[in-house]
């Protein structure tokens, strides 16, 4: 039994390693919201795109047969049918609990094709025949799609459920050839050219709307953002849709990019929030305090919070004969040596969003090193904790921000040179700050 009992710890243990992980990859710590003018932009955005991507547009060839008063029946095609340009004059987005729905409306697009005709008749026993250049303008036309997101697997789902187009009118106008069969042309054509654009428009929206998920499919779930840390993207839940606005949640953790774990540091019971909800923006960004504190606890872990300080805006600190009068001790056994400052946290800061204010508290180690000869001789270490706060903003388009040092204490944990005055320190270091 004695045996027993840390073999089923150590189980208990692999099991529960792991579901914490999971549950921390399946937990939303940013939103993202994109208003209803982000949304119109987007949509700008994808309606150049697809009409770029469209442009020039083949169709495939038209033939008809038709019945012509004393000259029976007229054999006829319309080749190389191209549509060269389409305007959308009005349009609009609307996002609902069904999907996301595209209306474009008075939208026009250009054609340009060659026809010929061919036929016999009684009148003349030879066949007759003639062929030309056209231009067709349709006008009035409506596209209209809606589109269905979702999280497939942390990855953004787009689908296609629903896609419709319908021409209204159509003005075709000849170039060569006999003016006689203008009218015929209208007659015999006009249903299929306009059947022929809606099928073409349709099905390429189609293909769009496969390639564009696609697109999102192969988006990364991790975005580097130096060679030590990459930013979890990966989405979380389904896609948020009200009547005005698209939300997005996603993980939004800092992780290392060598997939090292890291430690869950002041990851559970943070503070909501905080959302800019104003209805001007296109996008609203809301950030989890444990995505600050991710971002802490990796370059923590990476080793990047230890710094050397060598060079200050008072020099004379750097040097023991600066400190003669408050640590004497220092002074006599170095005396005139120059120093430096080895600073290293010696844990993660603490980040604590409110609505208005960024809070954090800093715990470090200070250790003295005196440089003697080729040597560097630690001779002292103080504890330093340090709380600040600071506000973020924009200002146009840029980023602005304030940092303020709220207060600072320290306290001696080593000292290799006997004790050290520690609230004398703490005054010279308030009146002549170093770092």
């Amino acid at each position: 039994m004695a045996q027993t009992l840390p073999l089923f710890l150590l189980i208990i243990c692999l099991l529960l390693i792991p579901s914490s992980q999971i549950q921390q990859e399946q937990e939303a710590f940013t939103t993202i919201v994109i208003s209803q003018q982000g949304l119109d932009f987007l949509k700008n955005l994808l309606i150049t795109q697809a009409i770029s991507s469209i442009i020039p547009l083949k169709l495939p060839n038209i033939t008809k047969t038709a019945k012509f008063p004393f000259l029976g029946n007229v054999h006829m095609l319309l080749s190389n049918i191209t549509i060269y340009q389409l305007q959308v004059l009005d349009s609009y987005v609307k996002p609902g609990d069904s999907g996301i729905a595209i209306i474009a409306s008075g939208t026009t697009c250009n054609l340009s094709m060659d026809w010929s005709y061919e036929y016999n008749t009684w009148l003349f026993p030879v066949e007759i025949s003639d062929q030309g250049h056209a231009s067709v303008q349709v006008e009035g036309m409506e596209v209209g799609l809606t589109l269905g997101l979702k999280n497939q697997e942390g990855t953004l789902k787009l689908s296609l459920m629903d896609c419709g187009c319908y021409v209204k009118d159509i003005s075709i106008k000849l170039d060569g050839g006999a003016s006689w069969l203008y009218q015929g042309m209208i007659d015999a054509f006009e249903e299929q050219i306009g059947s022929a654009v809606e099928n073409a428009i349709t099905k390429n929206l189609g293909e769009g709307i496969l390639k564009l998920d696609l697109f999102l499919q192969s988006l990364p779930k991790e975005i580097p953002v130096d060679d030590d840390a990459s930013i979890n993207v990966t989405f979380v839940d389904n896609p948020s849709l009200s009547n005005s606005s698209v939300g997005f949640d996603i993980n939004g953790l800092f992780t290392a990019r060598k997939k090292v774990p890291i430690a869950m540091y002041y990851y559970e019971n943070t503070l909501p929030s905080v959302l800019c909800t104003e209805p001007t923006k296109m996008l609203g960004i809301s950030l989890d305090e444990a995505v600050f504190n991710s971002a802490s606890a990796l370059y923590y872990d990476a080793k990047f919070m230890q710094w050397i300080v060598d060079k200050i805006p008072d020099q004379s600190l750097l040097n023991t004969a600066g400190w003669r009068f408050i640590v004497p001790q220092l002074y006599k056994k170095y005396p005139n040596d120059n120093m430096n400052m080895n600073l290293s946290l010696s844990s993660p800061p603490i980040l604590r969003i409110s609505e208005h204010n960024l809070d954090a508290m800093v715990y470090a180690d200070l250790i003295i090193d005196v440089l003697e000869a080729d040597q560097v001789i630690p001779v002292a270490c103080i504890s330093l904790v340090i709380r600040g706060s600071g506000s973020v903003g924009i200002a146009g388009n840029n980023l602005v921000g304030s940092v303020k040092l709220n207060d600072f204490s320290m306290s001696s944990k080593w000292s290799n040179i006997g004790n050290l005055r520690m609230y004398l320190i703490q005054v010279v270091c308030s009146e002549r700050p170093f770092l």
